[in-house]
């Protein structure tokens, strides 16, 4: 039995749209990687880490030119995480200040996704980790370090995120 809890919230339709680009997304992720490793692509990991970073990386530039003062991180909040990206991932206690970022997400539109695929929690919480990789790339290109402990994947009730300069 799956040690996940990943229950989604009601919302808006815009935002309904957004969980399901999110879902189609992380399923192409979950299914090309499996199938990386099904045909025997010995480094299918290394691989798709390296696409999402390159990902989050192209995307924190974008986030980081947005940025009035890119090194201030209430800015990196306004332009990182919007009102439609919060409910998306049914986010609360965000913090932010001059030098970090800090968010619980309360719902994984990823992990669905994955869940529907019937992968395995040990496969979720791999995947959820490369995944991730995108958001190390976003602060990496930001200046910024991710400290990412709890995850829904890992079976926790929230994913806690901590954006902080290096």
């Amino acid at each position: 039995m799956s040690k996940i809890v990943n229950i989604a919230n009601e919302v808006e339709e815009k935002v309904a749209i957004n969980r399901a680009q999110i879902e189609h997304r992380a399923t192409w992720m979950g299914l090309i990687f499996d199938e990386m490793r099904k045909a025997g692509v010995s480094n299918a990991e290394e691989i798709v880490r390296k696409a999402i970073k390159r990902t989050g990386n192209f995307h924190g530039l974008s986030f980081k030119a947005q940025c009035d003062d890119p090194e201030n991180c209430k800015d990196f909040r306004e332009v990182f995480l919007g009102d439609v990206g919060v409910k998306t991932f049914n986010m609360d206690n965000i913090e932010a200040d001059t030098d970090n970022v800090k968010v619980k997400f309360h719902y994984c539109a990823l992990v669905e996704a994955w869940q529907k695929q019937g992968f395995d929690d040990e496969t979720i919480e791999l995947l959820c980790d490369m995944a991730m990789d995108g958001d190390r790339g976003i602060a990496e290109s930001m200046g910024l370090v991710l400290d990412l402990s709890d995850t829904i994947a890992k079976g926790c009730e929230t994913c806690n995120l901590h954006f902080k300069k290096a």
